[in-house]
């Protein structure tokens, strides 16, 4: 795969994972009713996310409230929103970054060394956010499987399980780090070794036409 191929297709992985993160951060299915167990007890399914709770009921209505106060909320999820907010500034600046420093982008492009520079930077950013989103997910769901799974008198057809949307997450971080790791790639060796060569050459030649 060329340079520029490989450029594209990691800036369009990252995206997808980008887009997927800021899907994953408004869901409000983080966690939602477990139907585990002998029998249903309520025809009501509760859904939580990180901004909202949702109930859904068999009719198929369904009613959603946000939180109601930051400061009253359990640390993870404040925790988990501030990893999202900042995964998703930091894949919105790897955006910008990435298009100006793409081969196939004409910005910048009469240095090509100093825009290989800015894709990778770019890239770099992606891999950041990518972690971020895979922290705020991994810790939501290392709660709810800590709820789920601890002695308590709560029946456990009326706990939590995972959600929809710490999957999308899940896929969100893989794929904006796989992206950033392809525009990673395109830091500009053999452009850099032939600046370089040119450079010191040139006093050279000077002289031996003097």
């Amino acid at each position: 795969m060329g340079g520029g191929a490989r450029e594209l297709a990691g800036y369009l992985a990252a995206l997808a994972g980008w887009m997927a993160a800021l899907a994953a951060a408004v869901l409000p299915q983080w966690r939602q009713s477990s139907y585990a167990g002998d029998a249903i007890i309520t025809a009501v399914g509760l859904h939580e996310g990180l901004w909202m709770s949702c109930a859904a009921q068999s009719t198929g209505q369904v009613q959603c409230r946000l939180h109601d106060s930051l400061l009253s909320l359990e640390v993870h999820i404040q925790t988990s929103r501030a990893l999202m907010v900042i995964s998703l500034l930091l894949g919105f600046f790897g955006i910008i970054m990435s298009v100006v420093g793409m081969k196939c982008t004409k910005v910048g492009e009469e240095d090509p060394v100093t825009k290989s520079r800015i894709a990778v930077a770019g890239g770099v950013l992606f891999v950041l956010s990518g972690l971020c989103t895979l922290a705020a997910v991994s810790l939501y769901a290392t709660q709810v499987t800590y709820e789920f799974f601890r002695e308590s008198t709560i029946p456990i057809n009326a706990r939590y399980e995972f959600g929809s949307a710490l999957f999308v997450g899940w896929g969100a971080a893989s794929l904006s780090m796989l992206g950033g790791s392809l525009l990673c790639c395109s830091w500009p060796a053999k452009e850099r070794r032939g600046q370089q060569y040119h450079r010191q050459s040139q006093p050279s030649a000077a002289r031996e036409y003097v």
